[in-house]
């Protein structure tokens, strides 16, 4: 249960970083007080990710384990692409996050759940509860969301201008790679270690690639100003 329940936390609290549901934390937390926003998120994932388990717990009974790890792994590659491609509020989702109601918890509360219904982290976790302990499962995917958008919250109103979104996406995607990569050889090779090898590899191409970007974007921003001072040297 431990195990799930970590292994849950860290996998949807990745899954919302850049997700809409945190577009929608930072939008309500503009007008309603963060206590109210956060506990209207607690219920809307609670029971949306109950839902989410018990379909995942009753799918995983019938469906052989080789195979949830392989479903499971292309289910995280396509999750990474999902990512990738980004998200953001529909015109309808930033009125009601925006429109001021009689009862604030009961706005949020409502309109988080709508908008995780179908997102992908019921998805992720519909596919968690599949192949590990439903009740860690449930509690971890419920912390890590909780997690996840009071920490959008806290950034929208603190760091949101010193953060690249892009970078964001891009960490979220290589994480989810990894997890789909471990999943997909684990099904396809049980007992190998070809799945943290796999793992350990896009860690770090991923990471090698990041630095060679950032110092090629460091030496661009500094060329004008070399060539400004070129001729004064002179």
């Amino acid at each position: 249960m431990l195990a799930a329940l970590l292994l849950s936390f860290g996998v949807i609290f990745v899954a919302e970083l850049g997700d809409k549901s945190q577009l929608m934390a930072m939008t309500f937390a503009l007008r309603y007080r963060w206590w109210v926003v956060i506990g209207g998120i607690t219920v809307a994932t609670t029971v949306v990710h109950l839902v989410s388990v018990g379909v995942g717990h009753y799918l995983g009974v019938a469906i052989p384990t080789n195979l949830i790890s392989i479903l499971g792994g292309l289910a995280f590659v396509f999750f990474a692409a999902w990512t990738l491609r980004g998200d953001s509020l529909t015109d309808e989702e930033q009125s009601k996050a925006g429109r001021v109601g009689t009862s604030a918890f009961l706005a949020v509360a409502s309109a988080f759940f709508l908008a995780e219904l179908g997102d992908k982290t019921m998805l992720a976790t519909i596919t968690l509860a599949a192949d590990n302990d439903w009740v860690g499962v449930w509690i971890g995917s419920t912390v890590g969301m909780v997690a996840a958008d009071a920490l959008a919250i806290v950034i929208g109103a603190v760091l949101g201008k010193h953060l690249p979104e892009r970078f964001i996406q891009l960490a979220a995607a290589t994480l989810f790679l990894v997890f789909g990569a471990m999943l997909l050889l684990e099904g396809l090779f049980p007992g190998s270690i070809a799945g943290p090898i796999a793992a350990a590899s896009i860690l770090v191409a991923a990471t090698t690639a990041g630095v060679v970007r950032w110092a090629r974007s460091r030496r661009a921003a500094a060329l004008p100003a070399d060539e400004t001072r070129e001729p004064l040297d002179r």
